[in-house]
């Protein structure tokens, strides 16, 4: 759960210091870089077209796979051995988060802009599900 606070912090807890200061770092130089909380607080204030002229995209764009990575290295360090293809779910989020990204300025639903913050993280569900799907039928046909 701290994964899901801040990239690294699980790391850190778990005594993998050098990789938990790595993923703390490297959370700061992308959020810092990419406007990315000016562009939360923006978006929780409702003011989504704003949070997207404040962000810098090509900046924002690595977030997703760090910020998934991270979660699934935790993850992974504290899961049974039997557990095979567990990144899968982590993987397709990172993917989907990265498309939604790509195109919410694009996007409205229902008459509504979502913008850069919310629309990546509506995108979070099919990529969830999408990887537990794929992991499910990889389980399924090759790993009896």
């Amino acid at each position: 759960m701290w994964s899901i606070a801040l990239p690294g912090f699980a790391q850190l807890l778990t005594g993998n210091l050098v990789k938990g200061i790595l993923f703390v770092l490297l959370e700061f130089l992308v959020n810092v870089n990419s406007n990315f909380n000016k562009g939360i607080m923006y978006s929780f204030l409702g003011e989504t077209e704003k949070a997207m002229h404040v962000m810098d995209y090509q900046w924002l764009m690595f977030y997703p796979c760090l910020y998934m990575f991270a979660m699934w290295d935790a993850y992974r360090s504290v899961m049974s051995e039997e557990e095979k293809i567990t990144f899968l779910p982590f993987v397709f989020s990172a993917y989907f988060v990265t498309v939604g990204l790509m195109i919410s300025p694009k996007v409205k639903l229902f008459g509504l802009f979502p913008g850069p913050v919310f629309l990546p993280m509506l995108f979070v569900i099919p990529g969830v599900l999408t990887g537990f799907l794929v992991r499910k039928l990889l389980l399924k046909f090759y790993y009896h």
